[in-house]
Formats: structure tokens, sequence, C-alpha cells
């Protein structure tokens, strides 16, 4: 009777791993299906594949340089329209992998892998010269950070300050992008976090995101640059006449 009910137990594992996988595998074909439709609509070109170089090209974003077993995939290349100008377009997945090492009270370490997954949108700008600049919603950490004299650079709109951290080597520029309009659309919005460097701009909430969500992020990317002033853009481009 014993052995009858390990095998049984062991077979309703077996059934929950193989059920749970299946559906798994359907919600990703599900998925992959929906971002290829998005494309489709666009007319922009979706490619499932793993691309590995991936983290080379654009090695300046840190969330492309962390770990080991670095890929993207579902992977969408097209055009976006921003300020009647037609800026490139990358967005979908990506993956890479880290391991912690424990030991316990009897010296034994374990090695374990954490697999993490994120999504992004990247589009490339056409202010190349262009200083860099950070933005994301501020943390419980970096209200520490701050109080030990680590500081960003604050606004004159105390609960913009508050909701988010802005670095650049620029602080000049920081503050001509980050106007009061700017401000009010990004405190009314989800913004995700912001990382412009060298004119690409790479976008993030830090997770995986529905088609649906992709589809906002790069509506949001649309008019956080259709907000930047008109005096900021003419500068821009003036330097690369």
């Amino acid at each position: 009777m014993d052995s009858l009910f390990v095998i049984l137990i062991f077979g309703a594992f077996a059934a929950l791993l193989i059920g749970g996988a299946i559906y798994s595998y359907k919600q990703q074909q599900a998925r992959r299906l929906a971002l290829s439709e998005l494309a489709a609509k666009h007319g922009w070109r979706f490619d499932p594949s793993s691309d590995y170089d991936h983290d080379s090209r654009y090695k300046q974003f840190s969330i492309f340089t962390a770990g080991e077993s670095r890929y993207a995939y579902n992977t969408t290349r097209g055009s976006l329209k921003i300020a009647d100008r037609d800026w490139p377009l990358q967005y979908g997945d990506f993956h890479y992998q880290t391991t912690t090492t424990s030991t316990d009270s009897e010296g034994r370490t374990t090695t374990n892998t954490h697999t993490h997954l994120l999504s992004y949108v990247i589009v490339e700008s056409l202010f190349l010269g262009a200083p860099d600049l950070f933005i994301r919603k501020e943390g419980f950490f970096d209200r520490i950070a701050s109080a030990i004299g680590f500081d960003d650079i604050d606004f004159e709109s105390v609960e913009f300050s508050r909701k988010f951290i802005v670095k650049s080597n620029d602080k000049r520029f920081a503050y001509d992008v980050i106007s009061p309009q700017m401000m009010e659309f990004m405190l009314a919005t989800t913004p995700p976090t912001v990382d412009f460097q060298g004119g690409v701009c790479c976008l993030y909430h830090g997770s995986v995101l529905k088609p649906e969500e992709f589809a906002a992020t790069i509506q949001w990317t649309v008019e956080f640059f259709e907000h930047w002033p008109r005096h900021v853009t003419a500068d821009l481009a003036s330097r690369l006449q």
C-alpha cells in the first residue's frame, strides 16, 4: 500500500509538471503570435529567434551586461514616427542568468542559477551628440543613498524630485529637457526607466511586457520625445550640420 501511495504521488506530481509545461508553452506561443500581429499591424519585422550579439551592440546599457547566457529574442525592428521624423525602433525580450552560492552550517556549498527575463524598447534618435540622460522612479534604497550624500539632480518641483531619480553628465541639458510640461507629463503617466546614451534611448519596466504593454510603452516614448522643448531639439539638430 505504501509503495502504491508513493507511485500515485509521484504520478500526480509528474502530471502537474507536464501540465504546467504545456500551459507555459501555449502561453508563450500565444504571446509570440500577438507580438507578430502587433509588428505586422505597423509594417515592422518580427523575429522570434535568439540574438546573442544584442548585448554587444547595446553594451552602453547596464541591463544588457548583467550575468551570463545573455540573448535577446522576440525581437521587432522597424521605424517610429516622432515629431514627423522616422526614428529606428527595436523592441523585444531579453534573457540572462545569474548564480548565487550559499554555504550551510556543515560547510556544504550550494550553487543556484537564476533566470531573469525582461522586455525593452530602443529608439535611435537624431541627436547623436546629445548628453546622456537617465530617469527612473525613486525607490526605498535611493532615499537612503540620498540621505547619506549620494544625490541625483533635483528640480523645482518637490513632487517630481521625490518620485524620480535623474542623472546626466550635463545638468543644464537635464533641466532643459525636463521642463515643467515634461514633469507634468511624467507625473500623470506610468513612465518606464529612461536610459538615453549616445543618442540612443533604452526604455524598460524591469519585467516582461504583454503585447498591449509594449504598444503603450512605445506610445509613451513618442510622447516623451515630443515633450522635449523646441529650443533643445533645435540646438541638438544644429550640432549635426
